[in-house]
């Protein structure tokens, strides 16, 4: 499999790490949407990270749609003679389940919020700025936070090579990526538990692999 765009992105880096902590292998190619878009049209034509290339070259879109395959391969993999390294970051159990799930969508909508700000704020010219999105956008990005550290607060999120889930990488992930790009628009003093969970989280051998930025997913050893 090949992972395609570039670990600055929260929805490329959550792929890999998740990838990783499930036992899946895979090559990264750390293309740009932006500089190197005719490179990455001609592997995935939406030019959408993060893509994931098949083995049998099917293109995925998404980073929820490419890791419930990412899910399906590791409990193929579970049930057969496959590597027994690989493992679920979901759990079976249904309210287990949609307790994560409750996590992972309050993560993504900060993610997706704080790229929003991010292209608003930085990319647009500031004499195209529309001042009330900016505004409406920057309230939903603090109220998922809020809401993300309300539910941590009551429920730590596990912290482990072995013992995390999809919630613990989403919402470290996200975290990671919002104070990377905003800082100090969304206070760690106000969010001692995700900021504790986010750094506890980019200790692990799986974060520091595919750190945010620019760099490249070493591929593993045979």
């Amino acid at each position: 499999m090949q992972l395609i765009g570039m670990l600055d992105s929260p929805y490329v880096r959550r792929v890999a790490v998740s990838l990783q902590l499930m036992g899946l292998p895979f090559e990264h190619r750390s293309i740009s949407v932006f500089r190197g878009f005719d490179t990455f049209r001609r592997i995935s034509p939406v030019v959408k990270a993060p893509s994931l290339v098949c083995d049998d070259g099917t293109v995925l879109l998404d980073s929820t749609l490419i890791l419930e395959y990412a899910e399906a391969l590791a409990s193929a993999g579970a049930a057969t003679s496959l590597p027994s390294s690989r493992r679920s970051l979901m759990p079976m159990g249904l309210a287990e389940r949609r307790q994560v799930l409750s996590v992972v969508g309050l993560a993504l909508a900060a993610c997706e919020k704080s790229v929003q700000v991010l292209y608003e704020s930085q990319l647009r010219p500031a004499d195209r700025q529309h001042a009330p999105w900016l505004e409406r956008v920057t309230d939903q990005m603090q109220v998922a936070y809020a809401e993300l550290e309300a539910v941590v607060a009551r429920r730590p999120l596990p912290v482990g090579t072995e013992a995390m889930d999809q919630a613990g990488v989403s919402a470290a992930v996200a975290w990671f990526f919002t104070q990377s790009v905003q800082p100090g628009l969304v206070s760690p003093a106000q969010h001692p538990h995700l900021a504790a969970h986010s750094a506890q989280a980019e200790c692990l051998p799986a974060f520091r692999a595919a750190p945010h930025g620019e760099g490249t997913y070493p591929v593993p050893p045979p």
